[in-house]
């Protein structure tokens, strides 16, 4: 549909933007995201069923309840940003689409589970991009992508990561421990004291506090700071906090084992001190945040210099969006 404006050098058709709220009276509309909706639910009703079960029982992965929430709190919260998006429908957007499908379809096939479940993210993309055009996609990069976090990764990489914070959780107790008066023995993941034997397993390797600590620390920072860098870099800082909070947890179970109760490295007081080093971790997330500030405010950048990078779409008028 064209509006006409007459210039003093002629006739110009410029593109007409329909309302979205007129937009979505369309019973048209209506109907299409119906029919889109209801094939969704058929594709991924029992992928996200057994998703949502895995969140409930592995406390790995139990943050993923919160990415589905906080992705459709930034839409709604931006809805008055991406109500002003031009939109412009783009066949190449099917393009990702029927990769996102191909995932689906390898994934159902080799019963490759994290495929299956990846696969919603390129499709969700391509039906945006489809029906809406890039630049509503582009507008809507940050809960597109934040979905990717609550999806947990293969088996295979997990094992990769998991591991190699065993053992440096070890020998980072077994170096410590001695500076606290308790002599130590390490094999591998395991940790002789005169008490007792410790061993650092999967669950105590800090995948759990790692994980859920990075998905907080990007919606902490998305939320609070309008500029990229300080975003990202504190993102990045949650994974060295999480490491070294668990660390310092191992080394906090070794004292209590030799100076206290060997029972205490189990039960009530393991699990409450887990929830501690947590709390802990975030407040060292929150001390990063005000260091990156002193940081940047003070020194050679200016406390504005990159804030045109990603200006922060939280609770903001939609002059000030991009």
């Amino acid at each position: 549909m064209l509006t006409i404006k007459t210039m003093n050098s002629g006739v110009q058709a410029l593109p007409f933007r329909q309302d979205s709220a007129a937009a979505w009276e369309d019973p048209t509309s209506k109907a299409g995201f119906a029919v889109v909706a209801c094939i969704l639910v058929y594709l991924y009703g029992s992928i996200f069923a057994r998703l949502a079960s895995q969140w409930s029982h592995d406390a790995n992965f139990s943050h993923g309840f919160f990415v589905p929430a906080f992705a459709l709190y930034v839409l709604w919260d931006r809805r008055e940003t991406l109500g002003h998006v031009d939109r412009q429908p783009a066949w190449t957007g099917l393009w990702l689409l029927l990769s996102g499908l191909l995932c689906l379809v390898v994934g159902a096939l080799g019963a490759e589970l994290y495929l299956s479940r990846v696969s919603i993210v390129p499709v969700l993309g391509g039906l945006a991009a489809l029906f809406l055009g890039w630049g509503f996609l582009r507008a809507a990069a940050f809960p597109w992508l934040f979905l990717l976090l609550m999806i947990p990764p293969p088996a295979l990489v997990f094992n990769q990561i998991t591991f190699p914070l065993q053992i440096f959780a070890s020998e980072a107790a077994a170096n410590l421990l001695p500076l606290l008066g308790v002599p130590v023995l390490r094999e591998g993941n395991v940790i002789h004291l005169p008490a007792m034997a410790l061993e650092v397993a999967e669950a105590c390797s800090g995948i759990r506090s790692l994980m859920s600590l990075v998905t907080l620390a990007v919606m902490y920072g998305y939320v609070l700071e309008s500029r990229r860098t300080l975003r990202v870099l504190l993102a990045l800082a949650a994974v060295p906090i999480a490491v070294a909070a668990n660390s310092l947890r191992i080394v906090g179970t070794g004292l209590l084992v030799q100076y206290w109760d060997p029972d205490k490295a189990e039960g009530f007081f393991h699990t409450f001190s887990g929830w501690i080093i947590f709390v802990v971790s975030i407040l060292l997330l929150f001390a990063v945040r005000k260091i990156l500030h002193l940081v940047f405010d003070r020194g050679m950048i200016g406390p504005n210099a990159d804030s045109h990078d990603s200006p922060n779409l939280i609770s903001k008028p939609s002059s000030e969006a991009p």
